[in-house]
């Protein structure tokens, strides 16, 4: 299945992005199993993490229905790398029309960062399969719907920063397609069960809020 096969499959069934900021090689098996237990397929290893694309490499091979890359990608070098580790998936924090480029070029799904309309339809116009609204605490669902208003129809739009399982429901309501989630899903040195505990927990207030 190709990359943006698995992103369209993902986001339709658990449009959830597992940002696992800090893992390492040696706990991204357990971890890996954790989360697809609770039925994540998107998962993002950010580059300032400890041999990230060993990580990479390794959730990529064991679970290859998963849609597994790199997230604080920051130029078109690192993107040929994570591509070359066996990753699909290119998140950054901000929008380089080179990196989107590259991993457009490749076959990869890219979410650039994005915060002002600006940027999102430069990202959009480069190649951008969706947007990643960050850092969410400095927006709003409010500035998440106006932003839909005025972007193409069908822009996913997916807020990163600061998101708890309380916190999804307005942004959803606001139109947010999913959500990348970190340090209230992952963090260094927390246990598989904790991880599959807290994924769970994301998972049922999300399929909640769509069966409300």
């Amino acid at each position: 299945m190709k990359p943006i096969q698995k992103f369209a499959s993902h986001f339709q069934t658990l449009p959830l992005v597992a940002i696992l900021r800090g893992l390492t090689p040696a706990e991204a098996p357990a971890i890996g199993e954790a989360l697809a237990d609770a039925g994540f397929g998107v998962l993002e290893v950010p580059l300032n993490s400890p041999q990230p694309l060993e990580s990479i490499a390794l959730l990529a091979r064991a679970h290859p229905r998963s849609l597994v890359g790199a997230g604080t990608v920051l130029t078109a070098e690192q993107v040929r790398d994570v591509h070359a580790a066996g990753g699909q998936l290119i998140v950054s924090p901000n929008f380089n029309a080179a990196v989107v480029r590259e991993a457009i070029g490749l076959g990869m799904v890219c979410l650039p960062g994005i915060a002002t309309p600006t940027e999102a339809f430069a990202a959009l116009e480069a190649g951008a399969q969706g947007l990643k609204l960050f850092p969410a605490e400095a927006a709003s669902p409010a500035v998440l719907k106006a932003m839909l208003a005025v972007l193409p129809a069908g822009t996913l739009m997916i807020p990163v920063g600061g998101i708890t399982p309380a916190s999804m429901a307005p942004w959803m309501a606001a139109g947010a397609h999913g959500f990348g989630l970190g340090s209230a899903l992952y963090k260094p040195r927390r246990s598989a069960s904790a991880v599959r505990e807290a994924a769970s927990e994301f998972a049922a207030a999300f399929r909640g809020e769509l069966t409300a």
